[in-house]
């Protein structure tokens, strides 16, 4: 599976809806939540995320999944820094940051 970039989804469907579906290619594969592992085998963040307890409200859970799975796609064994840069437009509103950020690690490796 190959990661292009993420967008947030709220903003792709504002760009089709508005008409300007060129700014989108259509043709590329969109991968979801779902499509990114399974329950029998979990994609490495997914994982990751079940190990060190990421998750807890799931509020941010998919975004910060997604998120964290494209960017890894791109840097391999990045800095606790760079982890935080690449989610800081996706919201936890329960605060486990500090677990997200140790499960994003914990993929990397």
């Amino acid at each position: 599976m190959r990661f292009v970039k993420s967008i947030f989804a709220a903003l792709a469907v504002l760009v089709v809806a508005g008409g300007q579906a060129s700014a989108v290619d259509v043709n590329k594969k969109i991968v979801t939540l779902e499509g990114l592992g399974s329950p029998e085998k979990p994609h490495r963040v997914q994982k990751a995320f079940i190990d060190e307890q990421a998750a807890q409200c799931g509020y941010c859970i998919n975004g910060m999944i997604m998120e964290s799975a494209a960017f890894l796609a791109k840097n391999k064994k990045p800095t606790e820094a760079a982890i935080k840069d690449a989610l800081a437009n996706n919201l936890c509103r329960c605060g486990t940051h500090a677990r997200i950020v140790r499960a994003v690690k914990r993929a990397s490796a």
